[in-house]
């Protein structure tokens, strides 16, 4: 397996994935000049295992919801691109069908279709998400779902060193939680991983796959999907709903986990369901207030820019795009309009 990751066919294909879209940028042009070079370079590391990870850039972004980014140098991205192309199809064939993110062919459109699907079927909605997630995660848990997999000392090497250059970096977004059993060491247990790597998207759902198995399996719920740390069960009965809540707390105890209790609540899906930046209905969907407010903002400031010739009409035209595209799976026509109507250029 590790002799995969590191052949010559999967670095180059790895380095074309991590440059995609980012080569307008100071850190892929520097590794673009003499690729094949810096490309046998790193498979020397590799193979020798004197591979070290470098240092992170640490960002905050605040749409939708205050989130820290740690931004790996390219090198280390290509490396992370080079072990995904192996061991992912191995877990790919373990997921459940209804788990949308990060994932080809799923996103976050499909998760909402879905959705829909379900709310039409069914009276009454359970919908649960995760208390600081990718902070939250156990690198011991999370390595024992992957051994159970992959068995290949090598490529465990490569894991154990991606997994400890992300251990700490969210530990200011992390508040201690200490579940049954544990003692004052587990405060320092290593945990962690930092959003923005592709590896920490793979794993999110490696972990969270134990889950997916649990409610579908020993709850036997006929209709439950997740999309990241979000998830939503459906189903006739409040009592059932309310039973489930409380079985998926108490396993999420087993991954050192916790949700926002307060949130999870049963209600109807006629009331509607906030889902992934929508209000989906069973047979219409809205697009949420804040969503709307975000990107005024972002097209007055993306106008201002494109006036003083700090971005070109391709980069303004692109943003626009972008948000059309999304917002247009809800019924949205009249409030596309209403945002764009006034801008002149």
């Amino acid at each position: 397996m590790f002799s995969s990751i590191i052949e010559w066919d999967n670095l180059w294909l790895a380095y074309h994935k991590a440059a995609k879209g980012k080569r307008g940028k100071a850190s892929t042009a520097r590794f673009e000049y003499r690729v094949a070079d810096r490309l046998l370079q790193l498979q020397n590391e590799l193979r020798s295992h004197t591979y070290k990870p470098g240092a992170y850039t640490h960002f905050v972004i605040h749409e939708p919801k205050r989130r820290k980014i740690s931004a790996a140098p390219f090198r280390d991205r290509v490396v992370h691109h080079a072990l995904c192309n192996i061991i992912e199809p191995l877990f790919e064939q373990r997921f459940i069908a209804d788990s949308y993110a990060n994932r080809v062919g799923k996103g976050t459109h499909r998760a909402v279709d879905r959705l829909q699907q379900f709310a039409r079927r069914y009276r009454y909605v359970l919908r649960m998400d995760i208390v600081q997630h990718f902070a939250s995660i156990d690198h011991r848990i999370l390595r024992q779902s992957i051994t159970r997999v992959v068995k290949d000392k090598e490529t465990l090497w490569l894991v154990d060193v991606i997994l400890a250059s992300g251990a700490g970096v969210l530990a200011d977004e992390y508040d201690m939680v200490y579940f049954p059993g544990d003692d004052l060491l587990a405060a320092v247990r290593p945990r962690g991983l930092p959003i923005g790597n592709l590896t920490s998207q793979f794993w999110s759902n490696v972990y969270l796959n134990r889950l997916d198995w649990f409610v579908i399996h020993a709850l036997k719920c006929p209709a439950y999907l997740r999309y990241v740390d979000d998830f939503a069960l459906f189903a006739n009965s409040k009592k059932q709903l309310w039973q489930w809540k409380q079985a998926i707390v108490r396993f999420l105890q087993i991954l050192r986990l916790t949700v926002h209790a307060n949130e999870a609540q049963v209600q109807m899906v006629e009331a509607g369901i906030r889902w992934l930046g929508f209000v989906v209905y069973p047979n219409h969907r809205r697009l949420k207030k804040h969503n709307v407010i975000n990107f005024r903002r972002r097209l007055l400031r993306n106008l201002d820019r494109y006036w003083s010739g700090q971005i070109t009409f391709a980069a303004f035209d692109a943003s626009v795009q972008g948000w059309i595209n999304h917002v247009r799976h809800a019924d949205t026509w009249g409030l596309r309009t209403k945002v764009l109507a006034n801008i002149r250029l």
